[in-house]
């Protein structure tokens, strides 16, 4: 059988992020990807340039070619960029029973560009995490959504309840953005409601972590297209990336991009 997984999501020129590292990412868990286009970005390593929205409509129609013919496995949101682009999504994944929608809140870019309109996190709280079978949120976004100041690991987990009860089935929060005079290791907390699991793994300090966050969910969201549990997935997607960060690529002269190649080829550079 191929799995077949979907990412939602905008578009990254300089490949790193989004559309682009997820397919990436999806060809290295040996998934097919496929991708609806919710906005193309001029971007690169030293930040966002322009960002130019596709309408809710020209996103829809992406998803019903795709529901169609290739219906996926699992499926994955990141960068929605406005209000109607995220209740036409939710719609849509609603009334086509998304079993495994993945939801990686993506609100702002590495270099601190947004990416997502502040008036549309209400319609994100209210409309995509009800459904949303597991959310990945970084601890900047995580807070932004509980209303939650996030210090340590003990509030990443009350921030995981929270957004437990706000409808996701599972909640993954990612601690690296933790400082590294905090720890010197980065937790990432999983919640099913019923208990926490932690994945440690230490810290790495470099600039290139471009398209970490896409990265992330985005094995979580191929190995769950596998048929893979959400434990094993999230472990997983901590391994890839920490491979994926360590071993750096080193391009770009500003917050460069991971390489989706090191966790499968054990590659060192």
């Amino acid at each position: 059988m191929v799995y077949k997984a979907l990412t939602i999501a905008g578009s990254d020129s300089s490949g790193g992020a989004g559309i682009q590292a997820d397919l990436k990412t999806f060809q290295e868990c040996h998934v097919y990807g496929m991708s609806a286009i919710t906005a193309v970005t001029a971007q690169n390593t030293n930040g966002v340039q322009g960002v130019f929205p596709l309408s809710a409509t020209e996103v829809i129609e992406q998803l019903i070619s795709v529901a169609e013919d290739l219906p996926p496995q699992a499926v994955k949101t990141g960068m929605l960029v406005n209000e109607e682009i995220i209740a036409s999504v939710s719609e849509f994944a609603s009334s086509s029973v998304w079993e495994k929608l993945i939801v990686d809140p993506v609100m702002i870019a590495k270099g601190g560009a947004s990416l997502l309109e502040e008036k549309s996190i209400e319609t994100l709280i209210n409309q995509l995490i009800p459904i949303a079978y597991v959310i990945t949120p970084n601890i900047p976004e995580a807070e932004t959504l509980t209303g939650r100041e996030i210090l340590n690991v003990d509030d990443c987990r009350k921030a995981a309840e929270d957004l437990y009860m706000m409808g996701a089935k599972h909640v993954v929060i990612k601690g690296g953005h933790q400082s590294q005079s905090q720890s010197l290791y980065a937790t990432d907390i999983l919640y099913d409601g019923k208990g926490f699991y932690e994945f440690t793994s230490p810290r790495i300090s470099t600039p290139h972590t471009h398209g970490t966050g896409c990265t992330f969910s985005a094995v979580i969201t191929a190995e769950l297209a596998k048929g893979n549990t959400v434990y094993d997935s999230v472990h997983t997607a901590k391994g890839f990336i920490t491979a994926a960060i360590s071993h750096s690529l080193g391009i770009g002269s500003g917050h460069g991009p991971t390489n989706h190649w090191a966790y499968f080829e054990k590659v060192k550079i």
